[in-house]
């Protein structure tokens, strides 16, 4: 059972002042080849899994964007940890079956 919820906004400091998506697509694809259950928004990305492995997730997606040149990322970062009885996207959003 996963024991924490992680949500994050990336902000890349893009080469040469280039648009952010395909940065921020590249951070999503970071997390999908992790292999852990993840939700985009539109205005962050929540994970759920262990709490260690998850932020590793979060440090590898800042490596990829100084791997793409970016000199500097922002990540805001929110974290949900419980493990007593766990952490669970669809627990937390099952009264809002349509998003809304």
């Amino acid at each position: 059972m996963a024991n924490a919820l992680v949500s994050i906004q990336i902000l890349p400091t893009t080469p040469g002042g280039a648009g952010v998506i395909p940065y921020v697509d590249k951070a999503i694809d970071v997390i999908k080849e992790s292999g852990v259950p993840y939700r985009v928004a539109p205005l962050e990305t929540t994970m759920e899994g262990e709490l260690g492995e998850l932020l590793e997730v979060v440090q590898r997606m800042s490596e990829a964007m100084a791997e793409l040149g970016c000199p500097s990322v922002i990540s805001q970062v929110k974290i949900y940890y419980n493990p007593g009885s766990g952490a669970s996207m669809d627990r937390l959003l099952e009264k809002y079956p349509d998003g809304q």
